[in-house]
């Protein structure tokens, strides 16, 4: 019995290390294929891959198994997309990128909690709106549009659907719009906040919709705690909080040291 105890351990152990390392290879690998090839495709291939279990399933159970998975999908392309846009040679930032897909795959992504699906959905916010910025930057606004929208859904769902909100489908169309919307509105006058040589570009939207993804579902989940009890004090301080703090970045911190 001891024999078998000591064995089952050995395997789990040697699993968890298989598990450590494929994780890491896919985390530096996604960003180094992408950058030696100077093409986002393999890399998102390889991304596309990883998460073979959610295609691999009845059609019908498809779509729902996307929907589950989009934050996911959504941080592992972001960081592809931002690799490439860094350029074709080695920089700070593909490094940086390695280093926050390994981290997200590792520590971010197995977590369960509200706390847990928050940061994770704030990540995708981040990442993903970033690399929709960039990468739209010579193409038709209508690409920004849906990209955010897409993002806003998903960010908001990975939320919702683990609350005990049986009707979040409109929570979550609406903040996709209001992404969509401030998309649209900044599209014309994208500031992006740029750091020397270090390739790290990080554009002002995307921490605005941070903050506001943030505040957003912070005031669903009251609604959904207090229900009938509500009242404007169970949210005003993360309100206030996040709007002087767009404030300050809109007014202070918009000198366009790049526009698009």
């Amino acid at each position: 019995m001891a024999d078998y105890v000591l064995a089952r351990k050995s395997r789990n152990i040697a699993s968890n290390l298989v598990h450590v390392f494929l994780n890491i290879l896919l985390g530096v690998g996604a960003v180094l294929i992408t950058v030696l090839s100077s093409s986002p495709i393999l890399g998102i291939l390889l991304v596309l891959v990883s998460k073979w279990r959610v295609f691999a399933v009845r059609k019908r159970y498809l779509w729902l198994n996307i929907k589950s998975n989009l934050v996911d999908i959504i941080v592992g392309i972001s960081i592809v997309i931002l690799a490439f846009y860094a350029g074709g040679a080695f920089l700070v930032v593909d490094f940086l990128l390695m280093l926050i897909y390994c981290v997200w795959l590792l520590f971010i992504k197995p977590l369960s909690s509200e706390t847990a699906n928050l940061v994770q959905s704030l990540f995708a916010v981040f990442l993903g709106v970033s690399a929709a910025v960039i990468m739209s930057s010579n193409l038709d606004v209508i690409v920004l549009v849906l990209l955010t929208f897409l993002i806003g859904y998903a960010a908001s769902r990975h939320i919702l659907a683990q609350s005990d909100d049986k009707d979040y489908t409109l929570t979550t169309l609406v903040c996709g719009l209001v992404f969509s919307e401030v998309a649209f509105l900044c599209y014309s006058w994208s500031i992006i906040y740029t750091f020397g040589s270090t390739g790290i570009r990080i554009p002002q939207i995307a921490i605005i919709l941070t903050i506001f993804a943030f505040v957003y579902n912070y005031a669903r989940q009251a609604m959904i705690k207090y229900q009938d009890d509500f009242r404007l004090k169970h949210i005003i301080g993360p309100a206030i909080f996040g709007i002087l703090l767009i404030s300050i970045i809109v007014l202070w911190f918009s000198n366009p040291i790049f526009n698009i």
